[in-house]
Order: C-alpha cells, then sequence, then structure tokens
C-alpha cells in the first residue's frame, strides 16, 4: 500500500489532473454492509481501481481550479505515523499535544503575535472563522453569552466584512446565533480591497440606529483573485472603533513566509483573531486549518466547559490543563499538528517560501500569455497566484463555461469558474508546488483549442 502511493505522487504527472467516474465503478461501492471481512489485498485492489484514479485530482500539477494545496511525501509519511499512535488531542498530558503547542508558539513568531496568544488546529478556515466570530461575540456580550444567550443582552450585534469575503463568513453569523442579516456587506474597490471609507460610514450608520458593531473581518487572499485588504488600515479604523479585528487569511495569510509577498500582509500583526490553513499555500495534506487568538484567556472563556469526566489534575495523564478541547468545540482531535511540524522541520519557512513566491511568479507568466493571445481576455488584477480571465465570444458565458468542462475532462488541466462583475471567469488557482510553467502554457494552448471550436459553433 505504501508503495502504491509512492507511486502515485511519484508519477502523478502521467496520470489526468481529473477524470470523469464510470457508472459501473460509481456502482461498484453501492453494496451493502459487509457482514463477514475480506482480504485486505482485494480491499486494497478496489481501492486502486475505483477510487485512486477518481480523485478530486488536487496533487496533480495541472490542477489550478480551487484553492487546494497538492500535500508533500513528508506529510503523507507524518499522517500515518499520527493514525498509528491513535492519539486524541482534545486534552491529557501527552507529547503529541506539546507538538501542537510547538507549532502554535511556531504561528505566533510568523505572525508577531504575542505570548499570551492562543493557538488551534481546526478542520480548516470555515471553523477557524467560526470560532474568531464565537470569541468575538463573548468579548462583546461578556462570558454570560454562553448561558443566557445572544438575546438576552437585548443588543442587535453587527460584524462587517467585504463583498469579495468567503461565504464562511456569513454562515459564521448564522452558526453563532447573531444572523446573516447582521452582516455588513461592504463594496470592494478594483482591486477587492473592502473600501475603507464605506466600512467607517456603514459604522457611523449602525451607532446611530442603536445597533452594537463588535466585529470587522478583513480578507488576505479573497476566493476569487486572491486580493488582500489593506490591512493595516483596517487595523486603524477597528482600533479607533474599538471593534473586534479578525482576518480570513485562509491561504493569503501564508504569504508571511514570502519576503516579496509578506510586505503586503503588514497590519495582519494587529488582529485580534486569525485563521489561516496550512493545507493551502504550506502544502500541508488535508485537513490542517488553523485559529490563532490575541487574548488567551479570552479565547478559553469562550470554550472552556468542565465536567467530572473530565477532571484536571496536577500530576498524572489528566494533567497538563489547559487542554485544547479548552479552546475550541472539538473533543475528540486528530494529531493534525504533526504533519505541519514535519514539514516546517523538514523543508524549513525559507524553502517554503520560495515555493510560494513561484506560484505567483507562475501566475504573473500566465497573464502575461493571455495579455499576448488576442483571443483570450483578463478579467481581473493578478493580485497573488489566481488568475481570471476568458476566451473573447459573442456568447462568452456559456463558451467560457463549455470549455472548462472540456478542459476537465481532457485531463490535461482542472481549473474552475467564478463571475466577475456578472461575467464568468475562468480562475486558475496555481497553488500546487508541483506546477510548473509548462503547466501554464498548457493551459493557454488548451484553453485557445476548445475555444475556437466553440466560437466557431456559436457563430454558425
Amino acid at each position: 500500500m505504501l508503495d502504491d502511493i509512492f507511486d502515485y505522487v511519484e508519477h502523478i504527472r502521467e496520470r489526468p489532473a481529473w477524470q470523469p467516474i464510470p457508472d459501473a465503478v460509481r456502482d461498484s461501492l453501492r453494496e451493502p454492509i459487509p457482514v463477514r471481512g475480506t482480504d485486505l489485498a482485494t480491499v486494497h485492489g478496489q481501492f486502486m481501481c475505483d477510487v485512486l484514479p477518481f480523485a478530486t485530482g488536487n496533487s496533480h500539477p495541472g490542477f489550478m481550479g480551487w484553492v487546494h494545496g497538492g500535500g508533500n511525501p513528508v506529510g503523507m509519511l507524518a499522517d500515518m505515523l499520527a493514525a498509528g499512535l491513535n492519539a486524541n488531542l482534545g486534552g491529557r498530558d501527552h507529547m503529541p499535544i506539546e507538538v501542537e503547542r510547538q507549532v502554535a508558539h511556531w504561528v505566533r513568531e510568523l505572525f508577531g503575535f504575542p505570548p499570551a496568544a492562543t493557538g488551534l488546529f481546526v478542520t480548516g478556515t470555515s471553523m477557524a472563522n467560526l470560532i474568531g466570530v464565537l470569541v468575538a461575540r463573548t468579548a462583546a456580550l461578556g462570558g454570560h453569552v454562553r448561558h443566557k444567550g445572544v438575546g438576552a443582552a437585548g443588543r442587535r450585534l453587527v460584524a462587517y466584512t467585504s463583498a469579495a469575503a468567503h461565504r464562511c463568513i456569513a454562515q459564521a453569523m448564522d452558526l453563532c446565533g447573531l444572523g446573516v442579516d447582521a452582516l455588513r456587506v461592504i463594496p470592494t474597490n478594483k482591486r477587492h480591497q473592502i473600501d475603507l471609507a464605506a466600512l467607517a460610514d456603514a459604522i457611523a450608520a449602525d451607532r446611530r440606529a442603536g445597533r452594537v458593531p463588535f466585529l470587522v473581518v478583513g480578507t488576505a487572499g479573497t476566493v476569487d483573485i486572491g486580493g488582500i485588504d489593506d490591512l493595516a488600515g483596517l487595523a486603524d479604523l477597528v482600533g479607533r472603533e474599538e471593534l473586534w479585528f479578525h482576518v480570513d487569511g485562509a491561504y493569503g495569510a501564508l504569504g508571511m513566509l514570502a519576503p516579496d509577498i509578506a510586505p503586503r500582509l503588514a497590519g495582519i500583526e494587529r488582529a485580534d483573531s486569525l485563521a489561516l490553513d496550512f493545507h493551502k499555500w504550506g502544502q500541508v495534506p488535508y485537513d490542517a486549518g488553523f485559529i490563532l487568538v490575541r487574548d488567551g484567556a479570552l479565547h478559553h472563556n469562550t470554550f472552556a466547559s468542565p465536567a467530572a469526566y473530565l477532571r484536571r489534575e496536577t500530576r498524572g495523564l489528566a494533567a497538563g490543563s489547559p487542554w485544547p478541547c479548552d479552546f475550541g468545540p472539538d473533543l475528540s482531535r486528530s494529531f493534525r499538528a504533526l504533519k505541519t511540524w514535519f514539514t516546517l522541520k523538514t523543508y524549513g519557512t525559507e524553502r517554503l517560501g520560495a515555493m510560494i513566491s513561484r506560484t505567483c511568479s507562475l501566475a504573473r507568466y500566465l497573464r502575461e500569455r493571455i495579455e499576448a493571445a488576442p483571443a483570450l481576455e483578463l478579467l481581473a488584477p493578478v493580485e497573488l497566484n489566481i488568475v481570471c480571465f476568458r476566451y473573447r465570444s459573442a456568447d462568452a458565458d456559456r463558451v467560457n463555461s463549455d470549455i472548462v468542462a472540456d478542459l476537465h475532462e481532457s485531463g490535461i488541466v482542472a481549473p474552475s469558474t467564478t463571475v466577475l462583475d456578472g461575467q464568468l471567469a475562468i480562475r486558475a488557482a496555481i497553488v500546487n508546488h508541483r506546477t510548473e510553467q509548462r503547466d501554464v502554457d498548457a493551459l493557454v494552448e488548451a484553453t485557445l483549442a476548445p475555444g475556437k471550436a466553440g466560437s466557431k459553433s456559436c457563430a454558425a
């Protein structure tokens, strides 16, 4: 099994980036629950035939669809070790938790947070953003909100983020009981940065109406084009307004590892909380999200729930308080920190930063190829490693949608789509460390071929 998965990774370029799943393969997994066991080799054989060839494909250098990292073999092996240990990192006194605390220390160091800041591994930034909103809610309403609920204070809390923010911010407002309507969506400029003047006006309007602003969410790496808000400007504004400043840095925050990108993240060190994913630009295998909170005591008070069966001691296995479960909703937690620890220790921040810079360089190269091709049109600035463009056509939305589906089925490359100013765009997110210039060239060439065919059929 180990040899087979190493072969898969080593020869990933020889496989399709993605391929459709045949009906017969889908049907092979429509079997009743096994009553008697099956030989391991047989089960592995089914995996190799029916599962492995039809995966998402984000390990492939031609995968440019969504912001998915490519993983790495060191992290893969670390995940095997973690599974062998089978450690529950919810709590108690054992070394796997110290590994997580070590990574949390590195994250504090990377982002300039104080020693009292607390960090926690979670599934991904959607969960990390939810935790950030919950801590901000506690800061605004006090610890009694956990018992009396958000309605007891009789105050209508409102939060703010940009029109380019990820949908999980609205979802977090929903899940924490404040409601999606309590989130103000602020317009952006041409670089998809939040409009600071419009934000200030919205806060003032809510105050006049008797509502209580409590949270501003900035974005480091917007989902559509990779834009970075003016984080320093946001920090200044939020400081004046005395609000909680949370940054959704799902993938862009790790630009701090790259000397050429880090200056654009100035102000991130002033955030009250920060969400990010190591499984994106950090290339750690899924999943490895992270939440960092400046006020560790407030973070603890937002989640800690004493229980007799979780009694803390000063010695023995039940020592080591506070436990990770005191900083998030999960009591059962996998050893996500190990694959991140292995990745950082093995490759180092210098090499990881160089990789991040290279993906941005490839995006700029793709922009140049697009600008040099009369049949193609760039639809947004290239801020980091995401490029949005389309094939010019009288029926552009249909043609470009068909192009992307054709590209997927070709197995050559796998971009995605988004909509910018009402226009459907081909969106190429260059995140995988395996992606090279030849893969970018393949995307351009493969886009032009079906695009011309689509344009002709449209004209006919």
